[in-house]
């Protein structure tokens, strides 16, 4: 759009970029930037117009953009046209991801390089390689309390390990996703220790204060994230001799985003790692970005301001590049951090649904779908050019953070409801064989989280040990049942490492005294490549796991129903123990796939005239998608095994 006013400003920036960038063919950048530029000075003003510096920041911000769109690879420019020509190329079925540590998967970004076949070999051509970044040990929270923005932690590798990575994920179609943690910094970063240095530049680069005034007006109204080990907000720092904000834990300092130099600085590291070759950045911790007095601090407006400015800042120099938003937030939040816009995608493309994972825990642990159906059924529409990232486990815990008008909806006390599934998870209820053990327990509320590894949770762990051969076989179902509805429900499907061959919890983090108060080490495995080759073996649990899993993955990428354009209609077929839905081809309604789910650990039934009616039509016979088969019925009734599925097509 031209506006006189935005276009003005940035004829001026242009005048007065460095005559290194002038010098340089940057026709495709100067499109870009012509096409983005309102709608980055509007963003840019609305959070920084007030600056006596706007129009200084303003050109650091051009140069910021230009200076990378220089470095940006060929191989990478291309690829960003080839995506801008097929703008809706990530909704496509084709997609299935898997999120690991390189250091519990394969060693090291050496190993995960040498280990490329094994995603092949399963079907995932997604990658998100958990934080990689130098961290100091000890006080590393799992890769997220960054010292250095630019640099590898060696104990994972160097760039170059990265850049191979990067390359032999490329040659075989491969999609790679890095974090940028966007909320904080290490306290031993630079720029922390600058601060404590007495540089002022730096202390503007975090919340700071001399002493308790404004923190205890902060705290009035923000909740503890970490009540167990980090109380509170903010931390004395000795050598400052000041509070400074650490919303996390004390050694992550939070950094200032009402200062234009800190966002110009977090683009320039987003951009940096995308030109490493990341096709997706994970924005970590993005609802907590922006501060304000007086509120819980998560979810400002401001935030999403920021997001969408990072988002069109990041379409003039890698327009080919996605944004995750890791915001685990209330299920009516979680939507906005889309952008709210009809159709595209203004701040990011992706975003974690956590709701349903929850909701499918809460389903396996009641055997029923009631919540699962009413809480999907309240959450928002998603915009058209965006996707879900859906998952049954990742590297965090699991928060119960169910909708509680949903939770009464269906008949529970919200309250009761959650201690039941922590218990439940835990062990501590009678009728249970799931062994997780509690993340945060917080005294003061009741509340807590829950960790384990899926095989753990699902019961199998236990059932194995107690050599119960029904036991191992409902649980494995479980966790297959799972699967089947992130890999059919719409979005990306992103796999946990380790899930794939039923891996337990790992008790070893217990022995480390840098892990051994945060459980949730308890399911960041250390792959046991001997216990993996039993894949291959028929018989064995690894291989049940691993072979239904691949097999889905296949038919996923065939069916075109599957692909994400909106296409999907929740089906109440009035039992409550199973859990349906239509996905047809967006291009071809009449194209339609079935999803029958039953979470109940007995046999049911139920009258196919129900999904007629809800328009799954059928005109001929139907078989099933994973098993080849006709469905088994009786009396005109669908039969549904305890926990298994069906994905119904007509042939």
């Amino acid at each position: 759009m031209y506006e006189q006013i935005s276009h003005s400003l940035l004829n001026e920036i242009l005048d007065d970029l460095k005559p290194e960038i002038r010098r340089q063919d940057l026709r495709h950048f100067y499109t870009r930037l012509g096409a983005n530029f309102y709608a980055i000075h509007n963003l840019f003003h609305h959070l920084y117009g007030r600056r006596d510096d706007f129009k200084e920041q303003m050109l650091k911000l051009v140069e910021t953009l230009a200076r990378q769109y220089i470095q940006r690879p060929d191989e990478l420019e291309k690829l960003d046209i080839a995506r801008e020509n097929d703008h809706n190329w990530f909704l496509n079925q084709k997609w299935v991801g898997m999120a690991l540590y390189s250091a519990g998967f394969a060693d090291d970004l050496a190993g995960v390089a040498d280990n490329t076949s094994y995603f092949q070999e399963l079907g995932v051509n997604l990658v998100h390689i958990m934080p990689i970044l130098e961290c100091p040990t000890g006080k590393s929270d799992g890769g997220y309390a960054v010292s250095d923005f630019r640099q590898i932690d060696s104990r994972v590798g160097t760039l170059e390990d990265l850049q191979r990575v990067s390359s032999e994920f490329r040659k075989r179609d491969i999609l790679l996703t890095l974090d940028v943690v966007l909320n904080h910094t290490s306290d031993e970063h630079e720029w922390a220790q600058r601060a404590r240095g007495g540089e002022q530049k730096y202390q503007d680069y975090y919340y700071i204060f001399d002493d308790r005034e404004i923190p205890d007006m902060f705290e009035q109204s923000m909740p503890e994230i970490f009540p167990e080990t980090a109380p509170g907000n903010f931390t004395w720092d000795e050598t400052l001799q000041k509070w400074v904000m650490t919303v996390f834990n004390d050694y992550q300092w939070d950094l200032n985003y009402s200062n234009p130099s800190v966002f110009i600085e977090m683009l320039d590291v987003i951009l940096f790692w995308i030109n490493q070759g990341a096709d997706i950045i994970r924005l970590d911790a993005v609802a907590f970005i922006w501060k304000k007095m007086g509120t819980s601090c998560q979810n400002e407006r401001e935030a999403h301001l920021l997001l969408q400015l990072m988002k069109d800042c990041c379409q003039v120099t890698a327009p080919g590049s996605l944004f995750i938003a890791e915001a685990i937030v209330a299920p009516v939040e979680i939507t906005k951090y889309f952008g709210e816009d009809a159709i595209i995608a203004k701040e990011c493309e992706i975003a974690y649904n956590a709701t349903l994972m929850a909701l499918l825990w809460d389903a396996l642990a009641t055997r029923n779908s009631k919540l699962l159906y009413q809480g999907l059924k309240s959450l928002p529409d998603k915009l058209e050019r965006a996707t879900w990232l859906n998952y049954v486990r990742c590297h965090d815990d699991i928060g119960l953070g169910f909708d509680d008008n949903d939770v009464r909806h269906v008949g529970y006390d919200p309250v009761a409801h959650r201690r039941f599934l922590v218990d439940f998870y835990t062990g501590a209820y009678e009728d249970s064989i799931a062994s997780g053990v509690p993340f945060m327990r917080n005294d003061k509320t009741g509340d807590a989280r829950i960790a384990g590894s899926l095989a753990s949770l699902a019961g199998l762990e236990t059932a194995i040990q107690s050599d119960d051969e029904y036991a191992i076989d409902i649980a494995l179902n479980k966790i297959i049942l799972m699967h089947s509805v992130i890999f059919s429900f719409g979005g990306l499907p992103l796999l946990y490492y380790g899930d794939e061959i039923a891996t337990f919890n790992d008790h070893s983090y217990l022995d480390q005294p840098d892990k051994a108060n945060d459980s949730r080490w308890i399911h960041r495995p250390k792959i046991d490549w001997e216990r993996a080759e039993q894949r291959k073996k028929q018989g064995t649990v690894e291989h049940a796991v691993f072979s239904a899993l691949k097999k889905m993955i296949a038919i996923r990428k065939e069916t075109t129903a599957f692909a994400d354009f909106n296409n999907r209609q929740l089906i109440d077929c009035e039992n409550p123990h199973i859990f349906s839905f239509i996905r047809y081809d967006h291009n071809r309604p009449s194209e339609q796939v079935l999803v029958i789910c039953n979470f109940s650990e007995q046999a049911q039934r139920i009258d196919m005239e129900k999904f007629n009616a809800a328009g799954f039509r059928i005109h001929g016979q139907v078989s099933d998608l994973f098993t080849g088969k006709r469905p088994t019925e009786f009396d005109q009734q669908l039969v549904i095994q305890p926990c298994r599925f069906y994905w119904l097509t007509e042939y």
